[in-house]
């Protein structure tokens, strides 16, 4: 049989921010390139309004297929999913896409501004719910308390205020529960993250399934970006990756550049921090290649989120393309630094301060460290490591459901001799 999965989201490349779109992405052309057929259905309308943007649309690709929605009131509409739960303007769309036994599975991404939780009861599919944050028990998605602190307990009426954001008046009913007994699985993106949910109230038991890259294909090396030794950040630039802990550092410790790729709304401030000190570069946002380039050189790349992260793409991204890693010790990033014993945990930037000089020049520990991200990437968060444990599971929804069938197929998308890791 040719299965039919569907993808309900808010965002998806190029109509998206961060990680959490080009990690649907990945699952999507995994799927297609296996004889899955993907729908994938978004609302244009919220990257367009938050962004100011209006990208093209992507070149048409095999198995896929994009359904944009868009509405001709679009803040009006994105206003009322947000505060209502459930898609105002785009519910008979919606209905008419996922009813009528049209799909196999169903996968809710971020369904935010799509269609809240209500969109989870529309059709008859297998369904299952991907946490790529935590807005499942956060209306800030973040868990960054009144924009300034880490969330240690619920004070969300005022806290979405700081955000300036309309308090959701759905969060004060039952409908997230009422809706959510839809869904055949939640999934976390790490162990810290369903323990954050659970922690939170979220009502439902949640599997978890990290985010893969493509498997490693054999390269040569690439040319060093610059001689000097440097530091990498890749990332959105906004005040919860923590950067503003960073680029003080690299007043004082001259050994080494610091070079920044990515954009954001925080730049222009990230910028006049660093004022007319040299040895801190902005690159922008980087093609694909050039950004292997800067993992493969760097001394290490550093990741100093303030926030809870519900995974952390870029780590798995500097193992695959060999680069150490410093991480904050935070959210999952210990759980990712425990189980591949590639770089070092800091939790103060004195902590971090004392670890930069042990990063340059000091090729055996660099050696030691990069393989050991190699080996952990291609046991544990590459799609050939991953993909195994997506069908297992959806395989197991589909037997609790009866689908045998669909168990059945998504069983022969993994190669024989293939086992969950």
């Amino acid at each position: 049989m040719t299965l039919r999965v569907a993808h309900v989201t808010t965002f998806y490349p190029p109509y998206n921010f961060g990680g959490d779109g080009i990690g649907i992405q990945r699952l999507v052309r995994a799927l297609a390139r296996r004889g899955v057929h993907n729908t994938v259905i978004l609302d244009t309308d919220a990257y367009s309004q938050l962004s100011g943007e209006s990208p093209e649309p992507p070149p048409p690709e095999s198995n896929v297929e994009l359904v944009r929605l868009e509405s001709s009131f679009p803040r009006l509409s994105l206003l009322a999913t947000q505060q209502l739960g459930r898609p105002v303007a785009h519910a008979p769309r919606l209905k008419e896409l996922l009813g009528d036994n049209k799909f196999d599975v169903v996968h809710f991404h971020n369904v935010s501004l799509i269609g809240g939780p209500a969109v989870w009861s529309y059709g008859d599919a297998l369904k299952l719910d991907f946490a790529h944050e935590h807005w499942l028990v956060c209306p800030s998605h973040v868990l960054w308390r009144h924009g300034r602190e880490l969330c240690t307990g619920r004070e969300c009426f005022r806290c979405q205020l700081n955000h300036r954001r309309p308090p959701q008046l759905w969060r004060h009913t039952s409908l997230l529960e009422r809706h959510g007994r839809s869904i055949d699985a939640f999934v976390a993106m790490s162990e810290f993250s369903r323990a954050k949910h659970r922690e939170f109230g979220f009502p439902f038991e949640m599997e978890v399934l990290p985010y893969f890259l493509p498997d490693a294909a054999p390269s040569t090396p690439r040319p060093r970006p610059q001689q000097r030794p440097y530091f990498l950040f890749v990332g959105r630039l906004e005040r919860i990756k923590g950067l503003d802990d960073v680029i003080p550092l690299f007043r004082e410790f001259t050994d080494a550049d610091l070079l920044i790729a990515g954009r954001g709304e925080h730049e222009h401030a990230l910028r006049e921090l660093a004022g007319s000190n040299e040895r801190v570069r902005f690159l922008g946002r980087v093609s694909n290649d050039e950004l292997r380039a800067l993992y493969e050189h760097c001394a290490a790349l550093i990741v100093p989120s303030i926030c809870y992260e519900t995974f952390g793409i870029i780590l798995i991204e500097a193992f695959q393309n060999g680069a150490p890693v410093l991480a904050r010790r935070l959210g999952p990033f210990p759980e990712i630094l425990e189980a591949s014993g590639a770089g070092e945990l800091f939790s103060t930037t004195d902590e971090l301060r004392a670890l930069l000089p042990t990063f340059i020049d000091a090729r055996q520990l660099r050696e030691r460290l990069v393989a050991a991200g190699r080996s952990a990437f291609a046991s544990r968060w590459s799609e050939s490591a991953v993909l195994p444990r997506y069908c297992e599971l959806v395989g197991r929804v589909a037997r609790r459901r009866g689908r045998h069938e669909i168990a059945e197929a998504f069983s022969a998308l993994v190669p024989e001799g293939t086992s969950p890791r």
